[in-house]
């Protein structure tokens, strides 16, 4: 006799047996697949959520560093005005300036005359203005920025408090 039939068939139950935890295990890798496909989803929306992140941040700080040089042009053409010089040059500059910054979304926070939002404002200073509402912003010392929904930079304001009491660090307890 070969040695092929000295080999015993398996039986159709124990066919069965083994097809069944071949099945088994097709799921489980099919299960681990899926797990691995929804962590892979993850990583990748989170890189590119990391990415955009980190692109915002860089063009918030080179604008905020071109808004440090608009203020110093600003200021420049409010001080030539005083002394009654002509300030046509730095007007076109100021406005190929704002040009640019209306063109890459960089809006001016509106502050005169609102309610402080610590979202949008930094209030350095407290007025006693007994006609005003508590937190109308008085005077606005430095202009704050939006650039695409995100504050770039806060205003710094200061704000009205209506009686002494209320004016921060005299009301103690």
């Amino acid at each position: 006799m070969s040695t092929n039939a000295t080999m015993e068939k398996p039986s159709v139950d124990e066919l069965k047996a083994q097809l069944a935890k071949e099945q088994e295990a097709a799921v489980s890798y099919e299960k681990k697949l899926q797990y691995l496909l929804a962590d892979f989803e993850n990583l990748k929306k989170r890189t590119e959520l990391d990415v955009q992140n980190r692109v915002n941040f860089i063009i918030d700080e080179i604008m905020l560093k071109f808004l440090s040089i608009y203020d110093d042009f600003v200021r420049a053409k409010e001080a030539l005005a005083k002394q009654k010089v002509n300030t046509q040059g730095l007007d076109a500059i100021l406005k190929n300036m704002n040009s640019f910054l209306t063109e890459y979304g960089v809006t001016p926070i509106v502050a005169l005359g609102e309610i402080f939002d610590p979202k949008l404002h930094e209030a350095i200073s407290v007025k006693e203005e007994p006609s005003l509402n508590n937190d109308t912003i008085t005077a606005e010392i430095r202009k704050g920025y939006i650039l695409q929904n995100r504050v770039i930079r806060p205003s710094l304001v200061e704000i009205s408090k209506t009686t002494k009491t209320d004016l921060v660090g005299e009301n103690n307890g």
